[in-house]
């Protein structure tokens, strides 16, 4: 039913145009409230002045930029408004907030609605048989985290003498590698004795205790210097321990030295150097956690921890060889890590073997009062489950132009593992466009370095490196960044809606954008190794590019990519751990000279 209203009362272009009016700019409001069919033939009405000294040529500037199209008298109209604007972008910008003071808008990845698995903490892996100490220490080193467990556990080794084997490892291999900021010994040395007394009276912490481990350098220890990688940083020494390092030290673990990474979690280069790939060290080992990944694809520790925002621990595992495991968006605390983006950082382990990297994600997971974004849920790995109950998808596609002999390769040995491979479809669709998140969170997380100019002083200064990427971000208008997260969640609940009909999905790594999609939606992601290729060094950011078909070619990893549903890291496991011991290419090392 229609209802007409008497006297209907100032329309809302009259009551604008009364607004302005009280702003002492009548002439103004007499031209927006006659339309815009009115205006054209009028002179451009003359705007009284502003403090902030902009002129009509500048919004006209600024409106390109923004790719609006404003009329003479909305400009007017803008520079006669703009100085409350600018004004509260000034006293925000005092403020200088730590980083740590997460917004008060939280991601969380659980869409409304849905119901998830709710989880007990129990691991559960076949039973392997326990191997014989190796004679030579290489062999020892290079041992999965859970045989090395196994010999700890039956007294074949000590965490003294594994410690000391892997200092050793470090001073030899360690600078050739440039893999660390530093090496911890005194404190790995102390630890050590610590394990080995309390195994001796039947104090066993768990998985990990008495294993030696390396942490990503932006993750803080009390006392230790953590340098984000980057010069304006490079002596910072934290007063406290991160809550990832808590809890490997409460479980028993031996911490060796912080591991680099690319300068403000970028790439590989670093304010010392340029992390290397051990099967080929004239080029970088991806990033950003390029040390953790260098350094346990070395042997220099049994198991290492990396951060992924958008690829750091997929990144360097497949260039690496190892396995990275990122948990879903909220199950590891982030608390005492540098923040590079709140919505999208994720702590995972990094190792050599998929039982490995569960094995630390048992221990690292858990609910933190201190991280906004903490998500308490249960974690149960059960990789004793049969495969030929699973259904794992993939997307036909991604396995044609943008995938390698090796990718259909994982895919085939997939199919012969037993379980109901399913064809899904993921839409086409502007992916990219989430980016825009992560340059302007990460932006603001940096922003006194931008506005210091301190971004001046860093390595990478291309154009896809953080100095220009954060200083482009401060033109990304806040309409442009809630359409993003509104977008956000367009993906959210088309890999939803993908998870409801299979159980993991496989992939090759960069293909389909899903390492960009799936790092947004909060889904977890296990990398791990599928083969090897002939490759020419990649270049890193301050190479330029090798187009040389002559190049000498190296024998160096390759990675495929597992995905699953939020919390379901145990599918992950369960799957990844059939399909290397199917591929059976986990066991080759870089040759170290």
């Amino acid at each position: 039913m229609a209802i007409q209203h008497d006297n209907p009362g100032p329309s809302r272009r009259a009551l604008l145009a009364a607004a302005v009016a009280t702003a002492a700019n009548a002439p103004l409001a007499a031209a927006f409230a006659a339309g815009p069919e009115k205006i054209a033939p009028q002179a451009a009405p003359v705007p009284p002045p502003n403090k902030s000294g902009l002129t009509d040529a500048d919004l006209r500037g600024a409106s390109r930029l923004a790719q609006v199209d404003y009329s003479d008298a909305e400009r007017a109209q803008l520079l006669s408004s703009i100085d409350d604007q600018l004004e509260r972008s000034r006293r925000l910008r005092t403020l200088d907030p730590s980083n740590d003071l997460a917004p008060a808008l939280v991601f969380d990845p659980r869409l409304p609605g849905r119901v998830y698995r709710t989880q007990r903490n129990v691991v559960r892996l076949p039973d392997e048989a326990v191997a014989k100490l190796p004679d030579d220490e290489e062999s020892i080193a290079f041992a999965s985290a859970r045989m090395q467990a196994a010999w700890l556990q039956r007294g074949d080794i000590t965490s003294a003498r594994l410690t000391e084997l892997y200092l050793a490892r470090i001073a030899k291999f360690a600078p050739m590698l440039e893999c660390f900021v530093s090496v911890t010994a005194d404190l790995a040395r102390e630890q050590a004795a610590t394990a080995d007394r309390e195994r001796k009276t039947g104090r066993a912490r768990g998985p990990l205790h008495g294993l030696p481990y390396v942490l990503k350098d932006l993750a803080d220890t009390a006392g230790i210097k953590t340098s984000w990688g980057a010069v304006p940083f490079q002596d910072r020494v934290a007063t406290r321990d991160a809550t990832v390092a808590v809890k490997l030290r409460d479980a028993g673990a031996v911490l060796l030295g912080k591991t680099t990474l690319g300068e403000f979690a970028n790439g590989e280069i670093w304010f010392g150097g340029i992390t290397r790939n051990p099967w080929n060290r004239q080029e970088g080992s991806s990033g950003s956690s390029a040390g953790s990944a260098s350094a346990v694809a070395a042997g220099l520790a049994s198991f290492g921890i990396g951060t992924e925002t958008l690829g750091s621990i997929v990144s360097p595992s497949h260039r690496c060889g190892t396995v990275g495991l990122r948990p879903t968006f909220g199950r590891v605390s982030r608390t005492g890590c540098m923040a590079l983006c709140w919505s999208l950082d994720k702590i995972g382990a990094i190792a050599r073997s998929v039982d490995d990297t569960g094995l630390v994600l048992s221990v690292i997971n858990g609910h933190d009062d201190e991280d906004a974004s903490s998500i308490g849920w249960g974690l149960e790995l059960d990789a004793t489950r049969d495969l030929r109950d699973l259904k794992i998808g993939y997307v036909p596609a991604l396995f044609e132009k943008d995938a390698t002999e090796i990718d259909r390769a994982a895919l085939d040995a997939a199919r012969r593992l037993g379980a109901k491979m399913v064809e899904i479809t993921i839409p086409d669709q502007p992916w990219n466009v989430l980016l825009t998140q992560l340059e302007v969170e990460a932006a603001t997380a940096f922003e006194k370095i931008t506005l210091d100019h301190k971004d001046r002083t860093m390595r990478a200064q291309g154009n896809g490196n953080w100095p220009n990427n954060w200083r482009r971000a401060r033109f990304i208008s806040g309409v442009d960044y809630v359409q993003s997260q509104r977008f956000r969640r367009r993906a959210m609940e088309m890999m939803d809606g993908v998870f409801q009909n299979v159980d993991a999905m496989i992939g090759p790594n960069y293909a389909g954008s899903m390492l960009l999609i799936t790092n947004f939606t909060g889904h977890p992601c296990l990398a791990l190794r599928a083969g090897f290729r002939e490759l020419a060094s990649r270049p890193t950011a301050l190479d330029p590019p090798n187009n040389d078909p002559a190049a000498a070619k190296f024998r160096v990893p390759h990675a495929i990519s597992l995905w699953a549903p939020l919390f379901e890291e145990g599918t992950l496991i369960t799957v990844g751990r059939a399909l290397e011991r199917e591929l059976g290419v986990a066991s080759e090392r870089p040759k170290l000279v």
